[in-house]
């Protein structure tokens, strides 16, 4: 990709506004589809466990850099690993503060952690209040489908630790920090009890996430040229019983960012829609890479080759892998510049495109499923707003 010819011809590119700082390498669970541990991409073995705090306030400074040079009046900081939590209270604060000196007065950052809960007490969350981060949690639903992938190292499962660490966030004094639930899905488990096992611990938001593979590396389920929808067919199931609730209890992001999208909207999510790419990762060792999902594709593939000691996020932006994830259309497969969903689609998560030999100029090899599930939305939506025009009466002239 020619970089330079697309600037001259007036192409700027849209300055990161989400930072996820890996502040630990390590987990304390063996997860069996995790994309961190198991994947094509073993970088982890080789970085520091724990972010070093030279590399935190080089990580800060640039992201005060960026803010300033974009003016951007707000950032997202998102604290992840491996499990942050391992990275320790001392730390996890260090981090915290050294953004907000950097940024200074006059510009703003959001602060999350995503957890697996395992580590998630009382002496956590006082400190995540005082901090002013919001904790999201991963949970696959009751015990059973929850214990099915994520065990620890010696297969004992997690839910019972992970529900003890709930029920202290979802009530007072914690529950405004309560960002929600991440759900990984796997068809053999069934999506209403699931969703009922979520539902249990009361989340202000629920996402779900579809395994990460690719055409080379297909994830359960998939294989190229199959045409079954395991993972439509689950979603489905959610989506009616979500939509058709008389008072829905809680938001479901994927679902939300389909129905917005297919009523004209944008939706800066990963996975859905041609908006422009706007997260960027910085490692334990201060490497700036791309979705660590990429490493689900080959050794090295979310990497840039730079580095916050010496290096800026303005440095990355204008490397071709990361343009390529901001062009929209253009990057997108022929066969996905063509499909009528492609502006809801969106091409499908950019690392699940990959193919050996081809790189990532495919469809999503989830894209069977894509397209069945915001077919599905379409006519949901579209059924409910003939019945509203049929409803109102003409108005006088």
């Amino acid at each position: 990709m020619d970089v330079g010819a697309r600037i001259a011809k007036g192409w700027t590119p849209r300055p990161f506004t989400s930072f996820i700082l890996k502040l630990h390498s390590r987990c304390d669970l063996a997860c069996g589809y995790c994309y961190m541990y198991r994947a094509a991409d073993q970088s982890w073995r080789h970085r520091p466990r724990a972010m070093p705090r030279s590399t935190v306030a080089h990580a800060a400074a640039r992201v005060a850099e960026h803010a300033e040079a974009h003016d951007l009046a707000e950032v997202g900081i998102v604290l992840h690993g491996g499990e942050p939590l391992l990275a320790g209270p001392d730390l996890i604060a260090c981090a915290v503060r050294a953004v907000r000196e950097a940024l200074g007065p006059r510009r703003r950052a959001r602060f999350a952690v995503q957890t697996n809960g395992m580590l998630l007490d009382e002496g956590f969350l006082r400190l995540f209040a005082e901090l002013g981060v919001t904790v999201g949690v991963s949970l696959d639903g009751d015990a059973q489908a929850h214990d099915r992938h994520r065990r620890r190292a010696d297969g004992r499962g997690s839910h019972a630790r992970v529900a003890a660490a709930l029920d202290l966030l979802r009530q007072s004094p914690y529950r405004h920090l309560y960002g929600g639930l991440l759900c990984t899905v796997d068809p053999r488990n069934d999506p209403i009890r699931v969703y009922e096992g979520l539902l249990r611990f009361d989340p202000p938001a629920i996402d779900f996430l579809l395994p990460h593979g690719n055409w080379s590396s297909p994830p359960p389920g998939r294989s190229p040229g199959d045409a079954r929808t395991p993972y439509a067919d689950w979603l489905i199931a959610v989506f009616d019983r979500w939509y058709a609730a008389e008072t829905r209890p809680t938001g479901v992001r994927r679902f939300e960012e389909i129905m917005h999208l297919l009523l004209g909207g944008a939706a800066p999510a990963e996975s859905l829609g041609l908006e422009p790419m706007s997260c960027v990762i910085v490692e334990t060792d201060g490497a700036i890479e791309q979705s660590d999902v990429l490493k689900t594709a080959y050794p090295g593939a979310p990497g840039t080759g730079l580095n916050v000691a010496s290096a800026s996020f303005d440095d990355a932006l204008l490397l071709a892998p990361i343009v390529a994830r901001q062009i929209g259309p253009d990057a997108l497969a022929p066969a996905c510049r063509s499909c009528e969903l492609r502006r809801v689609c969106g091409g499908g998560h950019y690392a699940d495109r990959y193919r050996a030999g081809s790189g990532f100029a495919n469809p999503s090899v989830y894209c069977p499923d894509l397209y069945k599930l915001i077919a599905h939305i379409r006519r949901r939506l579209a059924a409910d707003v003939a019945r509203l025009r049929r409803s109102l009466r003409p108005v006088a002239s």
